[in-house]
């Protein structure tokens, strides 16, 4: 098949999120079809330059970042960049002529209220659904452009694996979110020997975005879940780093932290951190955590994929994947010293159970062809 996939690879500038559509990109390529990669960033053309710390409205920075990301695994000349009245990439003639050939239009992040006449091209559309909670709370809330964007695809999808469960308060509006995983590509991400030291994470604090309200209860990012948990280091005898985008912790806490925009300002650094730490200690939004989304990070499948056990917050996801070895939760500080003090007491055996929930889970040879079933149904 021709299939189109959209991502934000050069909107965030950041390895964590350009990994997160190459895992796509990579292995609907294994799988034997025809990806281009697609990119809007909206009718401002806005982007962050991290090289200059400041905002541009032109894209040259980000299709350039989009280009180095993609050239090095052959997709060199099989993306498309838009923003405004500009592009990059493939030409806009070429790029709707594959758009009129496509079996499938992937929209994993395109700002769904600006959609151009090529979008509706592709025989069918799915939209992915990767923030699971606040998705569904900013179309409750009256976002009429999102709510007009998804309405224009054939199926929806959601990472979240709890919602329309009985102890979630996702609303639905009705929808029918169907569930998939984030998918690893194993042959990018092999699994890593020897006993590192730190227990690691890479986070936002608050992606500089508000608390969400729906029906008079609060919903926030990571800022007001993670201070919970900042006197892990001291309760127990782990080292502890975490490359965090936004403000290092404070260094009496423990914690060694570092900026997250060095650390993921490459594909390569980011996957070198992975695959150099001990074990991942993951904390969620707070609204997932809330909401019971049954959310679940595309960071940490690359940890598991590395054979790095995951330690991370509960979230509802217990119901949907195995847990106890190479992947365990948390919901309050006893439960995540009590993790980490179980990993460390049998590290290998975790380690090859991380692997192997990775290849049994989310390698992409399992994840996307039920995606494509269920898209194409």
């Amino acid at each position: 098949m021709t299939i189109i996939f959209s991502g934000t690879i050069g909107q965030s500038g950041l390895g964590g999120q350009a990994w997160a559509s190459l895992q796509y990109l990579i292995g609907l390529r294994e799988l034997g079809h025809d990806v281009i990669y697609l990119e809007d960033s909206g009718e401002e053309a806005m982007s962050y330059n991290w090289e200059k710390e400041e905002w541009v409205d032109d894209i040259k920075y980000p299709s350039a970042y989009v280009h180095r990301c993609l050239e090095p695994f052959g997709f060199g000349n099989q993306w498309h960049y838009r923003g405004g009245d500009q592009h990059a990439g493939m030409s806009l003639e070429d790029f709707a002529a594959r758009c009129a050939k496509a079996d499938l239009m992937i929209i994993r992040a395109i700002p769904l209220w600006v959609w151009r006449k090529e979008y509706s091209l592709p025989r069918r559309s799915i939209f992915i659904d990767v923030d699971p909670g606040f998705t569904q709370m900013n179309i409750a809330a009256g976002d009429k452009g999102l709510a007009e964007g998804i309405r224009r695809c054939d199926r929806l999808f959601t990472i979240g694996q709890n919602i329309g469960a009985p102890d979630s308060t996702i609303p639905t509006n009705g929808w029918n979110w169907i569930k998939t995983l984030p998918p690893v590509a194993l042959s990018q991400w092999p699994m890593t020997t020897g006993e590192a030291t730190h227990f690691t994470s890479v986070l936002r604090w608050d992606h500089g975005f508000d608390n969400s309200e729906y029906k008079g209860a609060k919903y926030g990012q990571k800022n007001l879940e993670f201070p919970k948990f900042f006197s892990l280091p001291k309760r127990t005898n782990q080292k502890f780093r975490v490359a965090i985008n936004g403000p290092l912790i404070p260094s009496e806490h423990g914690w060694e932290s570092i900026s997250g925009e060095i650390v993921t300002q490459t594909i390569s650094s980011y996957r070198e951190f992975i695959q150099q730490s001990r074990a991942e200690f993951g904390v969620a939004k707070h609204g997932y955590v809330q909401m019971r989304s049954g959310w679940f990070s595309d960071r940490s499948v690359c940890y598991l994929a590395s054979g790095k056990p995951v330690l991370v917050q509960d979230t509802g996801i217990e119901s949907h994947i195995p847990l106890g070895e190479g992947m365990l939760t948390f919901r309050d500080l006893d439960g995540a010293i009590a993790g980490v003090e179980k990993i460390n007491s049998n590290y290998q055996r975790h380690c090859r159970a991380a692997r192997q929930l990775a290849e049994d889970h989310f390698a992409t040879g399992k994840v996307l062809p039920a995606l494509l079933e269920d898209a194409l149904d």
